[in-house]
């Protein structure tokens, strides 16, 4: 099994679409994917279920929140999350707005940990070990891993539990910024969890590796002109590269390419504007869309290319984290 996340602390890029897409095109090649909601927003539960089934699934309790609840309530520790099918091949952690109430938890159990406490190790663990145990009952191969715009412990944990890290950007100055956060962040986590862990001894847990590998990054809604980025963007495009080096790879950023010759680059999603709306409202992926659906004429030719786009950006994800895609 491989997890791999999709951050970036800066709101508003489409990572959630990007997700929720890539979910369903691996899907749709037959690879078993598993999708756990851990935005407290969960925006990519809504993406997936209609407001009706994502209302019975909270009154329900089958939620993320209800896997950690024991605990929350210092009662025991991680029960099975719930898995919503939505094909035979992709299954769901749904979200829950409760979730923002762990966050306090994971704070406080974080400094725990230096003390070789195993409670505090079950707490931080504990997105990984609700990934593990949901991808082993349904067959997932990979878990795709959603979470909000922050650098809190909530998303901490939940990186924690990520072998790998896709970053959508933006061709602008928050982007940039967030790459400048970001970097410095994940490598103080990554050394914090090291340290920690030397501490637990003799202990069975299941803990995760925090190995938060970038995988590269992806460009999304840059504005097209003649088939090439509007003028306006040129500037931040190629920074992205040079700035990626730097700040999230720690190395040399000396002699970077352009965007457009950048093997970090795993893709430059344009804005597929009025699919998106249309794909919302069917709770389908774009490349998915038909005729009854409102998909016609140039919206037609617009899901062929969406489609094309989706796949080409799945088989790169694939080459580079390692799995094969039909």
């Amino acid at each position: 099994m491989k997890t791999l996340a999709f951050f970036n602390n800066k709101g508003g890029v489409g990572k959630t679409a990007l997700v929720y897409h890539v979910a369903w095109m691996l899907a749709e090649r037959g690879v078993p994917v598993l999708a756990i909601d851990l935005d407290p927003q969960s925006n990519l539960s809504s993406m997936f279920l209609t407001e009706q089934r994502l209302a019975e699934l909270w009154n329900e309790r089958k939620t993320v929140m209800a896997a950690v609840q024991p605990l929350v309530a210092r009662s025991g520790d991680i029960a099975p999350a719930h898995t919503e099918t939505m094909s035979e091949k992709l299954h769901l952690v749904t979200g829950d707005l409760g979730l923002s109430r762990f966050e306090d938890l994971l704070s406080e159990n974080w400094g725990k940990c230096l003390n070789g406490e195993e409670g505090a190790f079950r707490v931080i663990s504990s997105f990984h070990r609700i990934m593990r145990e949901a991808a082993a009952r349904t067959g997932a191969q990979l878990v795709l891993i959603d979470q909000g715009p922050n650098l809190g412990a909530l998303n901490r944990a939940a990186l924690l539990a990520a072998q790998h890290l896709v970053l959508p950007l933006a061709p602008d100055l928050f982007s940039i910024q967030g790459m400048e956060n970001l970097g410095p962040t994940l490598r103080e986590w990554r050394a914090g969890w090291r340290k920690r862990i030397e501490e637990i001894k003799g202990s069975d847990l299941d803990l995760p590796g925090g190995e938060m590998r970038p995988a590269g990054y992806v460009v999304m809604s840059f504005g097209v002109r003649d088939k090439r980025p509007v003028q306006a963007y040129d500037d931040w495009l190629n920074r992205i590269p040079s700035t990626y080096r730097r700040a999230v790879l720690d190395e040399d950023p000396a002699n970077s390419p352009d965007v457009d010759h950048d093997p970090y680059r795993l893709a430059a999603l344009k804005h597929y504007r009025s699919l998106m709306p249309m794909a919302m409202a069917a709770h389908k992926p774009m490349f998915s869309l038909k005729s009854a659906d409102g998909a016609r004429g140039a919206h037609l030719e617009a899901v062929r290319a969406c489609y094309d786009d989706f796949l080409s950006l799945a088989r790169r994800i694939a080459d580079v984290i390692g799995f094969a895609v039909p």
